[in-house]
């Protein structure tokens, strides 16, 4: 586990998914957190787990400037310095293609996702820049390819992920590192209310994903909000101090190519031009073998 002993965090996102589970690794590292979510009644419910002296909720609408402005503030305020920063908080966003697009949605998905991530990262800046920090940016793996969310929400994580980098040249002076991380599929209820389903419908659902989703990746399970927060732990950590500028895929390996690559069973797009079945694969590959025996 990394070792946070001695820094104050701000995490947006904080009291649900992978929000909460970096409240509790952070922690449990050694941290104090000043915890930003717009559930004010799971909010308060962290500060009575935990206690006001590791950690404050502050009731915080990431789209709300003046909010988010707020709770960078309050980090020194409660407890002395504002040391790490993760922009986390989101949504999936406008659900529709370009064809279709809801521009209002588009202007709402952007607001989420990407300008609190600038604005977040800018209001950090006067409460770090004395002595460095960390900010860690919650992208996507829908950042680097197509078909793993809408065309809205995928460009703002394309965003989220370039912004790192940019904003990690341009605050070095200060010694404030900017990293991006890009979490695969994990087990949130990200994907039940991007459907607009209730809380406790959405809940539901990423159980059903965490039963199944490692049927679709490597790493034969689906991730757990405690993988991107350990994640998250080691770049705020010191032992991260060279490093700056990245974008860390934590997704299980879904991204490194096609299921066929490690998957046995699948089929591959050439074979499934040609019409070939993965077990009519198998016999030629055996009948060749053969023959050269």
């Amino acid at each position: 586990m990394a070792d946070l002993k001695g820094k104050v965090a701000v995490i947006t996102g904080a009291a649900s998914g992978i929000g909460l589970a970096g409240v509790e690794v952070f922690i449990a590292a050694g941290a104090k957190v000043i915890a930003g979510d717009i559930q004010d009644e799971k909010g308060r419910a962290l500060e009575t787990r935990f206690g006001k002296d590791k950690l404050r909720f502050v009731h915080c609408d990431v789209t709300d400037l003046a909010q988010l402005e707020a709770i960078m503030a309050e980090a020194p305020k409660a407890f002395g310095s504002l040391d790490v920063v993760w922009n986390n908080a989101g949504h999936g966003g406008t659900p529709t293609t370009v064809e279709e697009l809801d521009l209002d949605g588009y202007d709402q998905t952007m607001n989420l996702l990407l300008k609190q991530v600038f604005a977040g990262t800018k209001f950090a800046i006067p409460h770090m820049k004395a002595k460095g920090g960390s900010i860690i940016n919650t992208s996507s793996i829908s950042a680097v390819s197509a078909g793993y969310a809408p065309i809205t929400y995928s460009v703002a994580k394309k965003g989220v992920a370039h912004f790192s980098k940019l904003a990690a040249a341009e605050l070095s002076k200060y010694k404030i590192r900017v990293n991006a991380i890009l979490p695969g599929f994990i087990a949130t209820s990200i994907f039940g209310a991007s459907l607009g389903l209730p809380r406790e419908q959405a809940d539901q659902m990423a159980e059903m994903l965490a039963q199944g989703g490692g049927r679709i990746q490597p790493a034969g399970r689906t991730g757990r909000g405690t993988d991107i927060a350990e994640m998250a732990a080691f770049l705020a950590s010191d032992a991260a101090g060279f490093i700056t500028g990245g974008e860390f895929l934590v997704d299980g390996g879904i991204t490194v190519g096609p299921r066929h690559s490690w998957d046995e069973t699948a089929n591959s797009p050439v074979l499934d031009a040609l019409g070939i079945t993965p077990e009519q694969a198998e016999q030629l590959r055996l009948a060749q073998a053969a023959a050269r025996s």
